[in-house]
């Protein structure tokens, strides 16, 4: 099967991959500097926005992650309602879904997410019985420039939970 069918027929699989990585990498991550006191949560179903909460102390992120290779990513309204929301464009090698550089979108740990009304609304990928796309009025399309470039794990960590001192 050719790679590009692959991505496509198997999304869900490779979106499920990169998640469980990410998840591991984060507490490999925290792990090594000493940190074990951390909780992941995940939502039985993606209604709010967001894919992984992850906790330590006081802070606790909804996180919401993103795999597109380029172009423009769609966030809801929902994870601004979230105490402290953000979002981590993942960037992937598609033949060995090796991680990185990575782009956040998020305020600093406790505080919310950015304000996202100013951005356009984006429509939705199915046409409705009229043949329409509608405006989907609860999301909001970011480009590239709203987000800062990270090219490590590390970087999203501190991102995450602030700067941990070496344990």
């Amino acid at each position: 099967m050719a790679t590009e069918d692959r991505h496509f027929t198997h999304s869900t699989l490779r979106e499920r991959i990169v998640e469980h990585v990410f998840v591991g990498d984060v507490l490999r991550t925290l792990w090594r500097l000493g940190v074990s006191d951390v909780e992941i949560l995940r939502p039985e179903f993606d209604a709010h926005g967001y894919d992984v909460v992850m906790s330590r102390g006081s802070i606790v992120r909804h996180v919401q992650l993103k795999t597109q290779a380029a172009g423009k990513v769609s966030v809801g309204r929902a994870l601004a309602e979230k105490p402290s929301g953000c979002v981590v464009w993942i960037g992937l090698n598609k033949d060995t879904l090796e991680m990185g550089p990575f782009m956040w979108f998020g305020g600093a740990p406790g505080r919310p997410l950015p304000d996202i009304s100013a951005y356009p609304n984006p429509r939705r990928a199915t046409h409705n019985a009229e043949g329409v796309r509608p405006v989907r009025k609860n999301h909001h399309v970011l480009p590239p420039a709203a987000f800062t470039k990270l090219k490590t794990l590390d970087e999203i960590v501190v991102r995450l939970f602030g700067e941990i001192p070496a344990g």
